[in-house]
């Protein structure tokens, strides 16, 4: 399963932030907890450089505990600030404001020492296309200041949203990468829902989140969906989800359409579970 999705406006997006990122003092990297890897636009090193960098691991309520706190320690070695948070439930949005603060505390100091006038500190927010980055903007800013969208390729152009007087947010549109050289990458993606479905093959989709799902988090997916034996071919698995949910269509056949975007959207969803697809 080959997928790639490129749509025009995201080469100009890439165009637009690096035009605007010698306006900014800090880049806030929006990743999606759940794929910490395969939501990180790989070209971003490149296109920010030496800028300072702060990265948020959205949607971690989706993701597994003991997978994050690998994450944390992972990145805490590294030397990269990061933090976890819902941008729904707002949890973690006031340590990102501090961090904001603490990472520009001598820039801060210097200018003031020099008598040059206080400026709010600039921050770009970049990352693919629905991990969260208007929904974090609307949260951390207390109103609806950027749009929001349940689908990918919402945000369009720049907009400029002013924290308080110390904080300013420029949000950019989502942006992917000409070509995904591990085919890997863009299931995950399509998994969580940052490739839009109308492009994708949701029943092989399925089929192969259902695959990772008996391998690695057996005891949800036997919990969610009644399931007694997972040692047996995947399609069987499907052909019982599908009986227990009652999707047959006409002459007792399973309607695996069906059975494949109920099981997508229970994913992205959580309510399979907890669950990361991705470790350090």
């Amino acid at each position: 399963m080959d997928i790639q999705w490129y749509p025009g406006h995201m080469a100009k997006a890439k165009r637009l932030i690096m035009e605007n990122l010698k306006l900014v003092d800090i880049v806030i990297e929006i990743l999606d907890a759940r794929v910490p890897i395969s939501s990180r636009n790989p070209d971003v090193d490149n296109i920010i450089g030496n800028k300072p960098r702060l990265i948020v691991l959205n949607k971690f309520d989706l993701s597994d505990p003991t997978i994050n706190k690998e994450w944390e320690d992972y990145y805490n070695k590294k030397g990269i600030n990061n933090i976890f948070i819902n941008s729904i439930t707002g949890r973690g949005i006031d340590k990102v404001i501090n961090t904001l603060v603490f990472m520009m505390k001598e820039k801060m100091q210097s200018l003031a020492q020099r008598g040059r006038k206080y400026k709010p500190i600039r921050c770009m927010i970049i990352g693919i296309p629905n991990v969260g980055k208007s929904t974090f903007i609307n949260k951390i800013a207390g109103k609806s200041s950027a749009k929001t969208g349940s689908k990918p390729g919402v945000t369009k152009g720049k907009q400029w949203i002013r924290l308080n007087q110390q904080i300013e947010l420029l949000d950019t549109p989502g942006i992917l990468w000409p070509k995904f050289e591990d085919k890997e990458v863009g299931i995950r993606l399509a998994w969580i829902g940052s490739i839009k479905d109308e492009i994708l093959d949701q029943e092989e989709l399925a089929f192969r989140l259902l695959d990772f799902l008996k391998t690695s988090y057996p005891a949800l997916l036997i919990d969610r969906y009644n399931i007694d034996n997972l040692d047996r071919e995947t399609l069987d698995i499907l052909n019982d989800i599908s009986k227990n949910r009652g999707f047959i269509v006409k002459g007792g056949e399973f309607d695996y359409l069906r059975t494949s975007e109920m099981l997508l959207d229970e994913f992205r969803k959580g309510t399979i579970g907890k669950i990361s697809l991705e470790r350090p």
